[in-house]
């Protein structure tokens, strides 16, 4: 069988999809990359979010989304407060690994205001999301 050197691909040890070499996360000059927390099931876009390279670690080890606060400068456990947790199925980098995807399965709503997604409204400001919780109930 002769292989192509220009594919750098293997196919995984049971036949099924190719499988590369684990990426190089490139973390940007604060340390952090951006990350897209989304539904594992439906696709839906929860929230956007920062990463650090110990927050990846943590949610690594433990299964469940951890974070990067930029205003608080400590990392935090999605859900810890509010009980909105997100259970990682799977962890995705994209190409230029300067950015992680997070498909997760979201415990109540992924936003502080209450909402199911952070992306609840319109550049017109129309809301188009729905509202899971009051956070003044959660957050006192």
């Amino acid at each position: 069988m002769h292989e192509d050197p220009a594919d750098a691909t293997e196919r995984a040890p049971d036949g099924g999809a190719p499988v590369e070499e684990t990426p190089t996360m490139e973390f940007g000059e604060d340390g952090l990359v951006p990350a897209v927390a989304q539904d594992a099931d439906s696709g839906d876009v929860l929230m956007l979010a920062y990463v650090s390279p110990e927050a990846l670690e943590r949610t690594r080890e433990t299964g469940r989304a951890h974070y990067y606060s930029r205003s608080r400068e400590e990392i935090w456990e999605k859900g810890v407060t509010s009980g909105n947790v997100q259970e990682v199925e799977e962890i995705r980098v994209d190409c230029d690994g300067d950015a992680l995807l997070y498909r997760v399965r979201q415990e109540g709503g992924a936003c502080h205001t209450g909402f199911r997604s952070c992306f609840h409204r319109t550049v017109e400001g129309e809301v188009v999301g729905e509202r899971v919780f009051d956070p003044e109930e959660v957050y006192e």
